[in-house]
């Protein structure tokens, strides 16, 4: 099992080309992410092959030691199969964390969603909600994950997106912290420019769940600024 490397010769704003591994790198967002991160220079290992749902190991194998971080931008596809976002959001996510301990691959970044937490923000009847859990409990599966994560030591940054546009973006960014935002939308290019802005101002991003969405009237902020302004949990 093989993550498929990919590189540019331009490097823009980082002085030491990292590379970086991007599961679920041919997904609507995975691929943005891809894109984005080679536009700021950095090395990219997509992992085209790598199959999330087959154990620690095999992943870790596709990661490679020379990784010197994880993004996380895998989903299930809708299907009967009703175990699939347990397969893949949680159980998936889970063996990429305990890949990245293995190999000491110290920061891991999730793309997961507003509404995970609904239950506990009150938001159980919110159609969201409703509909996001329809198939497999999918927000209670990124849930579960995303607590292994903060269990598991390793430098996170969770990022929990708005409903996922695949327009270009429209106003620009709010980010709130965790359980915070119950309703809005954002572009998936604006969701692969704050993973790959996480990497770049790495002490502001550093164990933070943030929430994200995009308001027309919202005034446009740095990224390091809007980082700043989360405080760790």
């Amino acid at each position: 099992m093989k993550g498929s490397e990919i590189t540019e010769k331009e490097e823009v704003g980082v002085s030491e080309k990292k590379k970086i591994f991007v599961a679920g790198a041919t997904g609507n967002t995975g691929k943005r992410i891809v894109q984005q991160l080679l536009a700021k220079g950095f090395a990219v290992k997509a992992g085209v092959k790598a199959d999330v749902t087959e154990g620690s190991t095999k992943l870790a194998e596709a990661i490679g030691a020379d990784s010197d971080a994880v993004i996380c931008a895998t989903g299930f596809r809708p299907s009967w199969d009703l175990l699939a976002p347990w397969k893949v959001d949680n159980f998936g996510t889970v063996n990429l964390v305990e890949a990245c301990r293995t190999l000491g691959v110290n920061k891991f970044i999730l793309i997961s969603s507003i509404l995970v937490n609904g239950a506990v923000m009150g938001q159980l009847l919110n159609p969201a909600y409703i509909v996001l859990n329809v198939f497999g409990l999918t927000l209670i599966a990124k849930l579960q994950a995303e607590q292994h994560i903060r269990k598991s030591g390793i430098n996170y940054t969770i990022i929990r997106p708005g409903g996922l546009k695949n327009d270009p973006p429209k106003g620009n960014i709010v980010m709130e912290p965790e359980d915070t935002l119950y309703e809005g939308s954002i572009s998936r290019d604006q969701v692969a420019e704050v993973a790959v802005e996480a990497l770049i101002h790495p002490e502001e991003a550093a164990y933070k769940v943030v929430e994200i969405v995009a308001r027309t009237e919202a005034p446009k902020r740095s990224f390091q600024e809007i980082f700043g302004s989360i405080k760790q949990r």
